[in-house]
């Protein structure tokens, strides 16, 4: 082998390495540089001129960002390649630059009267947990099959009230949600089908999670055309909590959890206000009415040999004489391993009877999707492993 010649071996000979200059590092192969994340992590978690900015940057134009949110919204285009609004070069650029949705779809279980219930899923922030939250489609039977269907749309990763008949609370509280995750909920239902009502009556505590709802709520109205008597929130009432929302200027129903009309029993079945008289929570009601001038519905779950005797009727009927509102009363969605049952037919139709006899509005409340786990909580609790699942009503 000829000294120095590293191209050719003879049999047996291995090839020697390179030689190398003394002290100089021969660079591996060029890596390309990495692209930096998104700074918001959906479309509906960025500022209106930021996005606008971005979207001119992008070679759009600026009103195409509202466009973009309209398609997302106003109807359900869960795909920038589907948005035939907007430029074919500016779809093709955005799904790297600006990701358009935040959460993800985990699930998706259909029952047999229409209702879809949907769990997505959304990251954590900081140091927050993420999680599943469930929305449900719930599409209108009878002559008014084809109107629209009402949303029913969460506000928190879990629910600090931990009322004991619901599986929302079982794992306690992980993080409220952020007004884009809200959003997205809608979003996701409107993929579904046409929307005529929403309500907030998912997972968590709207209250306790006021500004994102709100903030959320403002572009359900200018994005989807859902005005305040097409939304309702449902809360347990935290009195001078509500008696701040009466004064934001609310665009939406209100909805109160009682369940009860003792106290003792509320204090049991809504741990959440534990020392809190129902007389406070309705004396906040009557404010909301009063500052507001919309009546409110008091939500009942009927719970079997719990709160749904002839005694609890009637001790109702007291509280709520001279008052203006309608009492939903809800037959109670029995899920196996929280120890509550369905209340009896016979006695769901005597305690409707009192309040109606007695000039209450009191409809009876039919639970949809049961065969799908709509009951608030049921659908993320079985995907976690949980003990329980729901037992269709009869």
């Amino acid at each position: 082998m000829i000294p120095g010649d590293q191209s050719v071996s003879g049999p047996g000979e291995e090839t020697p390495e390179p030689l190398k200059p003394s002290g100089v590092q021969v660079p591996g192969p060029q890596q390309p540089p990495s692209r930096p994340p998104p700074p918001y992590p959906g479309l509906l978690a960025w500022p209106e001129q930021a996005l606008q900015e971005r979207f001119v940057e992008l070679g759009g134009r600026a009103f195409h960002a509202r466009v973009a949110r309209e398609q997302l919204l106003g109807k359900g285009i869960l795909d920038y390649a589907q948005m035939t609004s907007l430029p074919a070069r500016l779809r093709e650029a955005l799904p790297s630059e600006i990701p358009l949705l935040a959460g993800t779809s985990q699930r998706k279980v259909e029952s047999r009267d229409g209702t879809t219930k949907l769990l997505l899923d959304f990251p954590a922030q900081g140091t927050t947990r993420g999680g599943g939250v469930e929305t449900v489609h719930i599409p209108p039977l009878g002559s008014k099959r084809g109107l629209g269907a009402t949303l029913c749309v969460s506000t928190q990763i879990g629910c600090p009230v931990a009322c004991p008949f619901c599986a929302s609370g079982l794992d306690g509280l992980a993080r409220n949600l952020e007004a884009h995750e809200i959003l997205e909920q809608f979003a996701q239902g409107r993929a579904i089908g046409e929307l005529r009502r929403a309500v907030v009556m998912g997972i968590g505590e709207p209250l306790l999670n006021f500004e994102n709802l709100t903030s959320a709520l403002e572009h359900v109205h200018n994005l989807m055309g859902l005005g305040a008597r097409k939304i309702t929130v449902s809360t347990v009432g935290f009195p001078e909590r509500l008696k701040r929302a009466a004064r934001s200027q609310p665009r939406f129903q209100l909805a109160i959890s009682l369940h009860t009309p003792d106290d003792d029993q509320h204090d049991e079945l809504i741990p959440a206000l534990r020392g809190t008289s129902i007389d406070e929570i309705l004396a906040a009601g009557d404010d909301w009415f009063e500052v507001t001038g919309r009546e409110i519905t008091y939500e009942y779950v009927l719970l079997g040999g719990e709160n749904d005797t002839m005694g609890h009727a009637e001790r109702l009927i007291r509280r709520l004489a001279g008052r203006r509102a309608t009492v939903n009363l809800i037959p109670y969605n029995t899920t196996r391993g929280l120890g509550y049952q369905r209340p009896a037919p016979e006695d769901v139709e005597i305690f409707a009877t009192l309040l109606t006899e007695a000039g209450i509005v009191a409809p009876v409340r039919y639970s949809r999707g049961a065969d799908g786990a709509a009951a608030c909580g049921q659908l993320r609790m079985i995907r976690s492993g949980a003990p329980c699942r729901t037992i269709p009503a009869t």
